[in-house]
């Protein structure tokens, strides 16, 4: 497909192609309360008023700049929420160039029309501040989307048909790389190479985890990586072996990097291809930004070339690769950086301190319930770089720190408040725990009192809860636990993990309300009583987030001199989340705008095909 340059062309697409009221056939029930008469749309602008590009009107806008929910959800006093449920509180908004210049009714848009202005009227779609994906993996998405997926398998049979298929129509000799198998739910009986051996003996085959904490290989892939049974374990990895002391052909959590050096390489040029490819993705699901979380100077390279060609459709807030050592080491010389038009910062480090849940790499105060007497792995035993983090942290970088366990949590906790103490700057880079999955009720207090941001996934907290009691049994009442910490004062950025669950932001916003799956299991939620509100969700996908990722003077709100970032559905969150929440799995993304131009358009848009095809595919 053919992609446009998209912010040297975006202007002329807008200018030649939006008239799109049919595009908003499928409207809400019923209009915003707060708007005025429908502007006919050929009134000129006021002489002391300039023209805007583009017009947005009949609407239902929502611009979340009331006041913050109180911590059990309640809304705030000046939210446009009362006894009867939530309204919009606009319908109308104007944009020049990437800022928004008018919030309000149509009756104020007006003056804002001129012969040049592009105006869409909405039909009482739904407009709200931009969404952004606060931990996605969006350099290596576009490369996954050319593997051969397994999401959805159900067992080895199933995955090895999908990877026999593939190897029809690949030569000998070469390479076959998938990926998508649940690491977790497969946890228990995890696959061996004796079935790939006779089914693809021809090809080295390397299939990788969901969430990249586990790979399974065949023999002619084992001998490509030079594994043996004399081949021994890294840190804080597992090369599992067999009774006779040879290779399965499963590696767990570290030990997956043996295949660094040793799988092909992709250029410069499939990097570029597939960051765009992957950064249309997200725009079409209706995402405006996202943090990408762990990236390499090789990957870095192509955002920076598609920001200076001007192609990249959302902004990007990058998190270095802390394991990439050169470029951590130029970084922290340099200190961090945005790019003048906002497309492009890079002022955040990702770092590991623990492994997953669902191959019992997390570390635990206890032991593991399925698994007695094994804690997991953290810190230094997992290649955690205290010095490297430290020095990054006092150069300015926000860190956001993956950690899972409880224990992994404590520990991680424990390293910042240390950092604090000998470098008190660091406190205020908005620091992150990423995932924060499993965390004892003594340390959730400790996120608001140490700035830390909990930054978690909705869709992993419905779709881990198949196997996490098995797990860490009563502990999983201390998980996921978003209203635990929203209670202890701490502030929340949802997100993701894309690639490691289904990035629809229906989806999320689904999960969070309800904690149930796709197919709206369990009736009443798993642990229901960790639920956010809607205000809570939408925010903690766009205003949370942007404060997440030091954008919050210019993103997560709707108002005059903002970015003009904005995402339009057709159906109300707020009102849907509250009265039929179920609905939400079938909301549609109508237009995706990013600085003040339309990136996707439903209905004229071609979109970029994305892995989760299937909507039950990720479904327990």
């Amino acid at each position: 497909m053919k992609v446009p340059t998209m912010r040297a062309s975006r202007r002329t697409l807008v200018l030649a192609t939006l008239v799109l009221a049919a595009m908003f056939l499928v409207a809400c029930q019923t209009g915003p309360e707060s708007a005025g008469p429908v502007a006919s749309g050929t009134e000129a602008a006021s002489e002391n008023r300039a023209d805007a590009d583009l017009v947005l009107r009949g609407g239902r806008v929502y611009t979340l700049a009331w006041g913050e929910p109180q911590r059990d959800g309640s809304p705030a006093p000046d939210a446009p929420h009362d006894d009867a449920g939530w309204r919009p509180d606009a319908s109308a908004i104007a944009m020049r160039a990437d800022r928004i210049v008018y919030v309000g009714d149509d009756a104020g848009v007006a003056p804002y029309v001129g012969d040049a202005t592009s105006v869409i009227d909405l039909d009482g779609a739904t407009v709200l501040p931009g969404f952004i994906d606060s931990h996605a993996h969006g350099s290596s998405y576009g490369l996954v989307l050319g593997r051969v997926s397994l999401l959805g398998v159900e067992d080895e049979a199933e995955a090895v048909a999908r990877i026999t298929a593939a190897a029809r129509e690949t030569p000998a000799g070469e390479w076959i790389v998938a990926w998508g198998f649940d690491e977790g739910k497969w946890s228990e009986h995890l696959p061996t190479k004796t079935l790939l051996d006779e089914k693809v003996p021809d090809h080295p085959v390397h299939a990788i985890g969901l969430h990249g904490f586990a790979s399974w290989n065949n023999t002619r892939s084992l001998e490509a990586a030079g594994i043996t049974g004399a081949t021994k374990s890294p840190v804080g990895g597992r090369i599992v072996l067999d009774d006779h002391g040879e290779p399965t052909g499963m590696l767990l959590d570290n030990a997956t990097d043996l295949y660094a050096e040793v799988l092909p390489a992709p250029t410069l040029d499939d990097r570029i291809l597939g960051t765009r490819r992957a950064l249309r993705s997200m725009a079409d699901l209706g995402y405006v930004a996202i943090h990408d979380a762990g990236v390499g100077g090789e990957a870095l390279a192509a955002y920076q070339d598609l920001a200076e060609r001007g192609e990249l459709s959302v902004r990007v807030y990058v998190m270095l690769a802390i394991t990439d050592t050169a470029t951590m080491e130029d970084w922290i010389a340099r200190g961090p950086h945005t790019s003048s038009d906002g497309f492009l910062t890079v002022r955040s480090v990702k770092a590991y301190y623990d492994a997953s849940l669902g191959a019992r790499g997390a570390r635990m105060l206890e032991a593991y319930a399925d698994r007695p007497g094994h804690f997991g792995v953290s810190g230094s035993d997992y290649g955690f770089d205290r010095a490297l983090a430290q020095r990054a942290m006092e150069a300015g970088f926000q860190i956001g720190i993956h950690a899972i366990g409880d224990a992994g949590n404590r520990e991680t906790l424990d390293f910042l408040a240390s950092v604090y103490e000998q470098a008190p700057s660091a406190r205020d880079n908005r620091n992150r725990i990423e995932h924060a999955q499993i965390v004892h009720p003594d340390d959730q207090p400790r996120f608001a009192e140490l700035d830390v941001i909990a930054s978690m996934e909705p869709p992993h907290a419905v779709e881990d809860m198949a196997w996490a009691e098995d797990r860490i049994g009563e502990r999983a009442a201390h998980g996921y636990a978003w209203r635990s910490l929203r209670q202890q004062g701490a502030r929340l950025a949802f997100n993701s993990d894309l690639s490691g669950s289904d990035p629809n932001i229906f989806y999320g916003l689904h999960a969070a309300i309800t904690r149930r799956n796709k197919a709206k299991q369990p009736p009443d939620g798993w642990f229901p009583e960790q639920a956010l509100t809607p205000e809570e969700a939408i925010r903690a996908y766009t205003a949370w987030n942007a404060y997440a990722g030091f954008a919050d003077a210019e993103s997560g709100t709707i108002a005059t001199g903002r970015w003009a970032d904005l995402t339009i559905m057709d159906l109300d969150p707020f009102v849907v989340g509250s009265e039929d929440p179920g609905r939400l799995l079938d909301g549609t993304v109508l237009m995706t705008v990013v600085a003040g131009e339309p990136v996707y358009r439903h209905g004229e848009t071609e979109p970029v095909p994305a892995l989760y095809t299937n909507p039950l595919a990720r479904d327990p």
